[in-house]
């Protein structure tokens, strides 16, 4: 991933993210016409006010959807690890000592650079917007997208700078070649809250037009925020901070407090938000957009300007292109089988489908995850719709979609597969005794179950090389036809990337009951989840319609005391490979205790055995390196870059 220096960043009122936009169209949404620069007289009129106000969705883009992003929020955690194709940035953020974590690396830059132009964007617009006679509804979604970019950032590297250039939160339109970060708890208090307590004030209740942020949006993103700073204040692990400075423990409580009362006050007044009935009608590409996303980050299957990116043919491996997904796929299409007619055909090939997609297998969802004591154990399995509707765990053929027209081709023991049906699966850990490993399918390791014409192999021998895609975030078209989406697949998804969910009130007002002491509260709003949980009306894995109501069991098996662990449990049933983790565990104090240890099969297309890594995760590693480029750009003394630096990452 690229970086910016600190002479692009602090100029990013001049050389913004590169749309201008015009607010309004005949179908209500977003209307994106490209721009290259906004120059510092674009805001003092009420047209570059509202261009600037639609980059501040567009900025989304070069954040959410990029797989390098994904990685760094996910690779490293209890939920991933690097898979058998990765690089370095993959490699670098697991932290099990076949990389290193630096300032130069992907994880480094994440979103500095984007974050901070968008920053001065949405300064200059409430710098300049009262003037130009724009509404203050309109000036309080500048101010949620300061917050919303300051809070990434403070999560992220700690102390950043209010600062750039003209004042602090002022907007700047001139080359500054020097920073100061400011401390942790002054991005709060001087930005944070107040901007996203004015934006809760501000916003409509509806959106104004589809997908811009509401009143209630601003209240999701404050009650996560004051659940962040109470955990930042209590410090239970003395996590350091950078720069240095104190925190009063003592005020931690009165934060948990007001992240619960704020998750309240946006359940309570949901506005157009709400739950869906079924996990699956919440991530299923043909339901994008719904009620439960309150934010994503916006892509068009047809529309260029729309996407930012391509949106067809190969794509960039990089922002604006929504191709994450692609990390979290294993190669699916190194299957062959005999046909009917003793030709060796793939029976499974690359599909533009949400189950498919372009296969890169960069990372792979830890094994001890889907194993006893695991978020996915076979107890969760046998109920917990969510596992459904995460995961691809059978591989229906496609070959005819391809112009083949072999009936079928040979699976397991022998037997026929046809066209649309079952190739390959992967079981449950319970079920491994009952395979055959043995003369199978060599070349990847299957086993065979009796009487079963797909291959399979349970989910105790998830390896770097083959494992569960992420359904949830895989790509869908409207324009495949009958065949394979061929000169698509290979691009970036056209589907939008989920941000926000309404979901993740509940979560948030649940943690923070659990640290007041009112477990009772705590449950209660864990069980909305899990009792949604339970209802199966769609089952993705066999393309079929169902009718389950496990509700009852779901509640069941809730504990009857909800610690923090176990809300960590449940926000990654809930998000699971969504790029919420890493900021989980860091809030929480628990990367460490959560990611240390895991286990995974090998590269080689036919490990199967387990083995055990242990990663490094320092105390001081719980913020990211500040980007080496920025330091390079900055004209001070080298001492002073040192003292930039975040401590664990200083040469």
């Amino acid at each position: 991933m690229k970086t910016n220096s600190i002479k692009y960043i602090l100029a990013a009122g001049i050389v913004c993210c590169g749309l201008s936009t015009t607010m309004t169209s005949c179908n209500d949404i977003l209307d994106e016409q490209p721009r290259s620069q906004f120059d510092p007289t674009f805001f003092t009129e009420k047209k570059g006010i509202e261009g600037g106000l639609t980059s501040l969705y567009a900025h989304l883009r070069y954040i959410y959807g990029n797989g390098y992003y994904l990685n760094s929020l996910e690779t490293g955690t209890d939920e991933y690890t690097y898979a058998q194709s990765a690089d370095g940035n993959f490699k670098d953020a697991d932290l099990s000592g076949v990389g290193s974590m630096t300032a130069t690396n992907s994880i480094a830059g994440g979103c500095w650079g984007t974050a901070f132009a968008n920053i001065n964007t949405a300064s200059g617009i409430i710098e300049n917007g009262g003037e130009a006679g724009i509404d203050a509804s309109l000036l309080a979604e500048a101010y949620f997208f300061r917050a919303f970019d300051y809070f990434i950032l403070v999560q992220t590297y700690g102390g950043v700078p209010l600062d750039l250039g003209a004042g602090e939160l002022m907007f700047n339109t001139s080359t500054v070649r020097t920073s100061v970060r400011n401390t942790v708890a002054e991005v709060y208090t001087k930005c944070i809250f107040p901007d996203l307590e004015k934006a809760v004030n501000d916003l409509p209740e509806n959106p104004r037009l589809t997908g811009t942020v509401t009143k209630n949006v601003a209240r999701l993103y404050l009650a996560k925020a004051y659940l962040t700073y109470a955990w930042w204040l209590e410090n239970p692990n003395n996590i350091p901070t950078y720069p240095e400075c104190t925190r009063d423990a003592g005020q931690a409580q009165s934060y948990f407090q007001k992240a619960y009362d704020m998750a309240q006050q946006a359940i309570n007044n949901p506005g157009p938000y709400g739950l869906q009935p079924t996990f699956y009608d919440v991530n299923v590409a043909t339901n994008d957009r719904n009620s439960e996303i309150m934010l994503y980050a916006d892509h068009d299957e047809n529309e260029k300007y729309g996407n930012g990116g391509s949106g067809y043919g190969y794509g960039s491996g990089g922002s604006p292109d929504n191709f994450a997904y692609w990390m979290t796929t294993w190669n699916y299409t190194e299957m062959i089988a005999k046909a009917a007619s003793g030709a060796i055909i793939n029976p499974v090939q690359r599909e533009a489908v949400q189950a498919y997609g372009r296969p890169w297998t960069r990372m792979a969802p830890i094994a001890d995850n889907f194993m006893e004591g695991g978020v996915w154990e076979d107890a969760v399995k046998a109920i917990d719709s969510r596992y459904d509707a995460t995961f691809t765990l059978r591989y229906h053929t496609n070959f005819h979609k391809a112009g083949s027209s072999e009936p079928y081709v040979f699976g397991a023991n022998g037997m026929q597969v046809g066209p649309d049906e079952i190739y390959f699966s992967w079981v449950p850990e319970s079920e491994d005794s009952k395979i055959n490993y043995t003369g199978a399918d060599g070349k990847l390791g299957f086993g065979e179950m009796a009487d079963r014409a797909d291959f399979v192999v349970a989910v105790n021998h998830i390896s770097r090389k083959k494992f569960p895609i992420n359904w949830k975030i895989g790509m869908y078209r409207t324009d495949n036809g009958s065949g394979l989406g061929s000169g698509k697949v290979n691009g970036g998804s056209p589907r939008p990337w989920n941000i926000a969910k309404f979901s993740e009130l509940y979560l948030i007002a649940a943690e923070a009951a659990v640290k007041l002491n009112r477990n009772a509260e705590a449950r209660t709003l864990v069980n909305v989840l899990r009792e949604r949980a339970g209802k199966q009306t769609f089952s993705q894995n066999d393309n079929v319609a169902v009718s389950v109501d496990n509700s009852a069991a779901m509640l069941a098996a809730t504990p009857a005391t909800i610690t923090i662990d176990y809300i960590l449990d449940e926000r990654s049933r809930e998000f699971w490979g969504e790029g919420y983790r890493w900021f989980d565990l860091v809030r929480t104090q628990k990367w460490g205790e959560r990611a240390t240890t895991y286990r995974i099969a090998g590269n080689n297309p036919t490990d199967k055995d387990l083995a055990t890594y242990t990663r490094n995760i320092p105390l001081d590693y719980y913020l990211r390196p500040i980007p080496q480029a920025q330091l390079e750009g900055m004209m001070m003394s080298k001492e002073e870059k040192t003292a930039y630096q975040n401590p664990a990452y200083r040469n």
